[in-house]
Formats: C-alpha cells, structure tokens, sequence
C-alpha cells in the first residue's frame, strides 16, 4: 500500500500592531514578580516604538488609577504605585449556585 501524504496546512501568521506589542511589553513588566515586590518600574522607549505607539500607551497609562508616573531625562518612564488594599483586589469566584457533580463512586 502506498503511504498517504500528509497535507499539510499552511500556517497563517497574524501580524501584532506596535501598540499591541508596547502594551504586551509593559503590561509584562508591571506583572514580573520583582517589580511586584517594589511596586515599581522603569519602561525604556526602544528604536522599534513609534511615536504613535509610546503616546498611546502612555496615555492609557495616565489614565489608569492607582499609577503614578515619572517621565526621566533618558526619556524612559517610571511607573509606581501602591499596593491594593483586599477589598479592592480583583478575585475570581466560581458560581455560587453551580450544581456540584457527585463522585462516580
């Protein structure tokens, strides 16, 4: 028997806007654990960040509650802010009035 060829699918690539990949690259360093822990950041403005882009996205930044922001000579921006308070924090609760499956056994 002769072997079926495998087809295969061409893969299609999406292309990430430059506001896209500025807010993916901040958002990621405001997430890392270390700067977590000291509640700030420094956002360095690369070759590749557009005028368009960097203003946009520093202006959601200037937007969002609870950030501060210093705008440095090297034209870098440093991002602080405080830590939540529990009430204020954002936590995900399973549906209270979800039927619970019984054990199979």
């Amino acid at each position: 028997m002769a072997k079926a060829k495998k087809q295969v699918k061409p893969t299609i690539r999406e292309e990430v806007s430059g506001v896209q990949r500025l807010g993916l690259r901040v958002s990621s360093m405001i997430n890392h654990p270390v700067a977590q822990t000291q509640r700030w950041v420094t956002i360095h403005r690369l070759d590749t960040d557009g005028d368009r882009e960097w203003e946009e996205v520093m202006g959601l930044l200037s937007e969002t509650d609870g950030i501060d922001m210093t705008f440095n000579d090297d034209e870098s921006v440093t991002l602080r802010w405080e830590p939540q308070a529990d009430e204020d924090r954002v936590v995900e609760v399973e549906d209270a009035f979800a039927v619970e499956e019984v054990a199979p056994f």
